[in-house]
């Protein structure tokens, strides 16, 4: 019998009293022998006591995402197997995502208890994204335990840069896979797994584009910062609006938009540009539209600029107010996770008294449930999504 190798043990500076995964730098003492980023380490707190055990990096600023607090259970490949087999059984057998779409969110990071890792869905393909060198570390363990769940799936994974530099590793991703066409509510849209665009496509707006869909029948509808399409192509096929118009600066992303509104044959005109300069330019002729959506794209990763983020919806919504009809409706959202739903609808408040308009709020909502939060990791929780009344 083999004898066990103990794991280097990790000290904090601190009593442990959180169940949180991360433990910061700060409250983490260095270990006597340099320790590899990505490191399964045991996690002892200031006066002896066991507290955990998961990956250690000190590079980052999260020194310490803890995995299990179960002293029995090892962090392997049936660790994986058990944690990803959960994550899928969510979303097949409780959610029922497959009688929805053939696209979904595989694994939330720390909503599904795998700190550092986010894995989609997206029909054949599945891609991976790192955010932790421990996660990175077991990458092929984890596309194994997936391949066995989805046989036959092509899989590409990568990390953003600035999560490289911040967790100090190099992740090399393969050639990304040609884009591909997944379904949504009856609907058809083409995805680029590998493009800026996130992990190819926005699901965790599934809900709200359907939602939104239901206030467009003979509807004039704006989708601001449109992306792919993903709300527009929803306002016009399923929900029967009258015209809708795209706004985005982005050309590569309104390039799949025009072939998603051409995949669903809806009728959608897109515009290439800044929405402020679009805005100001329409705005004084008169045009209004009666449903209006803003959802762009996260205002900042930095606690630091947190008040220019606050500014940057201020001004958007604003502007975005102006636009919408007497009666009409405006979603407005928000995926900064550093900005709160309190925060948000403050936000919202001020554009609206600015813009001379009152705000009704019929519902707040998040992301999709396929993109679960843990209620002791309120950060799992980043997807703000405001249905308003405009008067």
């Amino acid at each position: 019998m083999l004898a066990v190798v103990p794991l280097p043990e990790v000290r904090l500076k601190i009593v442990r009293r959180s169940s949180h995964p991360w433990i910061f730098q700060k409250m983490v003492d260095k270990p006597a022998t340099r320790l590899p980023g990505g490191t399964v380490v045991d996690i002892v707190d200031r006066d002896g006591q066991w507290a955990g055990r998961g990956f250690y990096n000190g590079h980052s600023r999260i020194a310490l995402r803890v995995l299990t607090m179960n002293r029995d259970e090892a962090i392997d490949a049936d660790f994986f197997a058990r944690r990803l087999t959960r994550a899928v059984e969510l979303r097949r057998n409780l959610l029922h995502l497959d009688d929805v779409t053939d696209s979904y969110r595989l694994v939330h990071s720390e909503g599904d208890q795998l700190s550092g890792l986010v894995v989609d869905r997206f029909g054949s393909t599945i891609v991976l994204e790192f955010f932790a060198s421990g996660m990175y570390r077991f990458r092929e363990i984890i596309q194994q335990v997936l391949c066995a769940q989805f046989p036959d799936s092509r899989f590409y994974w990568f990390a953003e840069e600035h999560v490289q530099k911040q967790e100090s590793f190099d992740c090399r991703p393969p050639e990304a896979p040609l884009p591909g066409v997944i379904t949504e509510h009856g609907l058809k849209f083409r995805v680029a797994p590998g493009s800026k665009h996130k992990t190819g496509f926005f699901l965790d707006q599934r809900d709200n584009r359907l939602a939104l869909a239901g206030f467009c029948p003979g509807k004039r509808v704006l989708d601001l910062c449109c992306n792919t399409g993903g709300f527009a192509v929803h306002a016009k096929a399923l929900g029967n609006a009258e015209e809708v118009v795209g706004v985005d600066l982005d050309e590569q992303a309104l390039e799949l938009a025009k072939q998603n509104a051409n995949l669903n044959q809806a009728k959608i005109r897109f515009v290439q540009g800044d929405l402020f300069t679009w805005l100001r330019d329409i705005l004084p002729g008169g045009q209004r539209f009666d449903v209006v959506v803003l959802d762009p794209s996260k205002q900042t990763r930095d606690r630091e600029e947190l008040d220019y983020a606050l500014k940057r919806y201020f001004d958007m919504n604003k502007l975005a107010l102006q636009a919408v009809a007497p009666g009409g409706v405006f979603l407005t959202c928000s995926c900064t996770g550093l900005v709160s739903e309190s925060e948000f609808l403050e936000s919202l408040r001020r554009a609206a008294w600015q813009a001379g308009r009152t705000v009704q709020i019929m519902r707040v909502s998040g992301a999709a449930a396929d993109h679960p939060f843990l209620v002791h990791v309120p950060e799992g929780r980043y997807l703000k999504a405001v249905y308003c009344r405009v008067e």
